[in-house]
């Protein structure tokens, strides 16, 4: 076997190969791209027995996207996706010192797959369906940090000098507000429209009902004493607000052609109808589950590993007389977003995740505590549909028994 230490760069791969003493065999910096991906290729061909197979290579990367990881994968090598942190954190076993290299970067990742292997997870082989839902769900949701991020630099802006337009809408990024604000950005423009001109405003924005009793309340608040600010910054803000108006109204529109191509990309994965038969779940959000989770059967070894990927299940942390169980941090930031708007959402839709979250509310869990618990259990659940390949059940989910259904065993 020959074990692979890749530490990548934007436009270099600092490789070391190593064979099962630990004896180091190569030592080369290869360019990003196809040239690069050769010389890889020819420099494990000049090391590796000719009667080997490809998967005697395992090779040690920090990071599980790119062509240079999908041709790894492609080669039929064994390739792990080193967290950075783990990779850290064992690269302190190689020297105290605090010294750090590329080249040493990769000598660590090549004993840390040689040594420890057994406690990482080499990727996982997903269906091409769900590498483009995870493609485009991700897209869509950094679209929508993007735009929430963008919507926040104009409430700040707007409180600075135009309060009356944050007591006018209570959302900023929506139709109504991004029509107004483009119309009337400063407050003199905003007090000197017209109940028809806002009207027509909402309308042409795609509002079709209450245009009038909406564009009457518009004006009057528009029109409502208020705090001015200096006379020399206004036009600046006014500017900066519509250039922000018009940035906001861009990503909203992209962001709906980009939900379009997630419930496309959804809608033709085998597993779909088993996601959304997940209380809580709808196409978009079903759509992030999966991305994140993926769909290699073998990913998983059972429920357990499965929610400790997820981040709802916590951890412990004893030492001596002192013990704590505390919420999960190091995580799927994304995954973790969606289980937990799953669960919220299961409240009003399952009498069962309903029942489970006000029993640990009254053992004194705190409202977010008692929705990582909830989101815990939905991912065993979602683990058991996914492994029977059965829809899910209230009944059965939630060990019920009703008037006319027997419980499931």
């Amino acid at each position: 076997m020959l074990f692979v230490g890749d530490d990548w760069a934007e436009d270099h791969h600092d490789v070391e190969i190593v064979d099962q003493a630990g004896q180091r065999l190569a030592r080369r910096r290869l360019d990003e791209g196809a040239a690069g991906l050769a010389a890889l290729h020819a420099l494990i061909g000049d090391h590796l027995d000719p009667d080997a197979e490809s998967d005697q290579v395992l090779v040690g990367i920090e990071t599980d996207r790119g062509p240079w990881v999908q041709a790894l994968l492609a080669a039929r090598y064994v390739v792990y996706a080193v967290n950075p942190l783990q990779a850290a954190r064992y690269r302190e076993r190689h020297g105290a010192s605090g010294a750090k290299s590329d080249p040493d970067d990769a000598h660590v990742l090549a004993e840390l797959v040689r040594l420890d292997r057994d406690h990482h997870r080499p990727i996982a082989g997903d269906s091409t369906v769900a590498e483009h839902v995870k493609v485009v769900a991700r897209a869509h949701q950094s679209m929508i940090w993007s735009r929430q991020r963008q919507t926040n630099t104009l409430r700040s802006m707007l409180r600075e000098y135009y309060p009356a337009a944050l007591a006018a809408f209570d959302d900023l990024a929506g139709r109504d507000a991004l029509a107004v604000l483009a119309l009337a950005p400063t407050p003199a423009q905003g007090r000197r429209l017209r109940g028809a001109q806002v009207e027509k405003a909402l309308r042409a924005a795609g509002r079709q009902r209450n245009l009038s009793a909406a564009a009457q309340r518009i004006v009057q608040t528009l029109r409502a004493e208020q705090l001015e600010a200096h006379p020399g910054v206004v036009d600046a803000y006014a500017a900066s607000v519509k250039a922000l108006v018009a940035v906001i109204g861009e990503l909203a529109r992209q962001c709906e052609v980009l939900r379009g191509e997630v419930q496309a990309g959804f809608g033709r994965h085998p597993d779909a109808e088993l996601y959304l038969s997940q209380p809580g779940l709808g196409s978009v959000l079903a759509a992030r589950v999966l991305a994140e989770f993926g769909d290699d059967p073998t990913r998983y070894a059972d429920a357990r590993a499965r929610k400790n990927y997820s981040g709802m299940a916590p951890v412990t942390r004893a030492s001596g007389k002192t013990r704590v169980v505390l919420a999960r941090h190091a995580r799927n930031r994304r995954l973790a977003d969606a289980l937990y708007q799953q669960a919220f959402a299961a409240l009003n839709t399952s009498p069962g995740a309903r029942a489970y979250y006000d029993a640990h509310r009254a053992r004194g869990n705190t409202h977010h505590q008692a929705l990582r618990a909830l989101a815990n259990r939905l991912v065993g659940i979602l683990h058991g549909c996914l492994r029977h390949q059965r829809p899910y059940d209230e009944a059965t989910a939630w060990h019920l028994e009703d008037n006319t259904t027997p419980a499931a065993a």
